[in-house]
């Protein structure tokens, strides 16, 4: 009988555990980390921008999006030895980041700095011997969980094409190794997670490709305003073939980008829809032929120009009702 009721016990104990397993798996949140280079500088008017830039990401993480202290890494070019942008420390703590992290955490990567290709592969300038868009793809394969890799300098297009692979969004601030000067890309995707209005959907988050086309934006701006083609064109490719798509353009890529948030999980937070993104992904396109077509106005002939215009226009009423529509559901 007292044997009976052991067995009986064990048997509701098993059943207990088995139960509350999917909920302990819940109840371990993911870790979020995050490695901040900043390169070379190669003048003071480099340094001060580098800094305020790579200073302005570290407290948006920490204070905003709440990282952990601990978990954000940032090297730049100092004097102290195990904070400098050097290929030693990259690989260091890219190797810590590999120990640590499990299959549902995040690894946040961004490079500030100046970029260059040798007729073979892109570089990344570092303190010291610099590191190729190959080295970075062997330190990075196999890295447990999910990965953002955002290279904002110039010349780091070959990054994304070396980089690419399943559950990666991999960012480059150009789309061809041509484009050797200097970026504006990093200022405005650094900027997009501190301000409210680059969160297109209004769930009170912002997504990578939220902050990816928020930077896009600001990018055509900048060079519109000096009534100047947009040279500078920034990828993003997150279905892992490399080949990318422009905050305004066609593609494939942009759902995961779209799914994925460098804030902690919230509970109960709502689905994304698929639907109401691609129509947000649409309109800014629309606006970004917009903004380039008011640039090609001068060498246009106006009646050209007129029906370019009341095309895009038309096209943009639609989203915008489809839009409203979607959000009214």
């Amino acid at each position: 009988m007292i044997a009976r009721a052991r067995a009986f016990q064990l048997i509701v104990a098993a059943i207990a555990v088995l139960c509350a397993w999917p909920f302990a798996g819940r109840a371990v949140a993911e870790q979020r980390y995050a490695l901040v280079v900043t390169g070379a500088t190669g003048g003071a008017i480099y340094a001060v921008q580098y800094r305020e830039w790579s200073e302005a990401l570290t407290k948006t993480l920490i204070d905003r999006l709440k990282f952990e202290a601990a978990h954000v890494v940032s090297l730049t070019e100092t004097d102290q030895p195990d904070a400098a942008a050097t290929a030693g420390n990259v690989r260091r703590y890219l190797g810590s980041f590999r120990r640590e992290m499990g299959r549902d955490d995040l690894l946040f990567v961004l490079l500030i700095g100046h970029g260059t290709f040798d007729g073979v592969d892109a570089k990344f300038n570092l303190v010291g011997p610099d590191m190729e868009s190959a080295e970075w793809a062997a330190l990075l394969r196999g890295m447990p969980g999910r990965l953002v890799v955002v290279n904002t300098a110039a010349a780091s297009f070959p990054f994304l094409e070396r980089l690419a692979g399943a559950r990666r969004v991999i960012i480059s601030a150009t789309d061809s190794i041509a484009q050797r000067f200097d970026t504006v890309f990093p200022e405005h995707f650094i900027a997009a997670f501190a301000d409210d209005s680059a969160d297109i959907d209004k769930n009170g988050r912002i997504s990578i490709w939220e902050a990816f086309a928020f930077a896009g934006a600001g990018v055509r701006r900048h060079y519109q305003q000096r009534g100047q083609l947009t040279t500078e064109r920034p990828l993003l490719d997150d279905n892992g073939d490399g080949i990318g798509r422009e905050p305004g353009g066609t593609g494939d890529d942009g759902s995961l980008a779209s799914r994925t948030y460098l804030d902690e999980t919230l509970p109960g937070a709502p689905p994304t829809d698929e639907v109401l993104l691609q129509l947000l992904q649409k309109r800014a396109a629309l606006e970004a032929e917009v903004d380039d077509l008011k640039v090609k106005k001068t060498f246009m002939q106006p009646a050209e120009y007129a029906a370019e215009f009341e095309r895009i226009i038309i096209e943009l009423a639609k989203i915008s009702r489809d839009i409203r529509q979607r959000t009214k559901t």
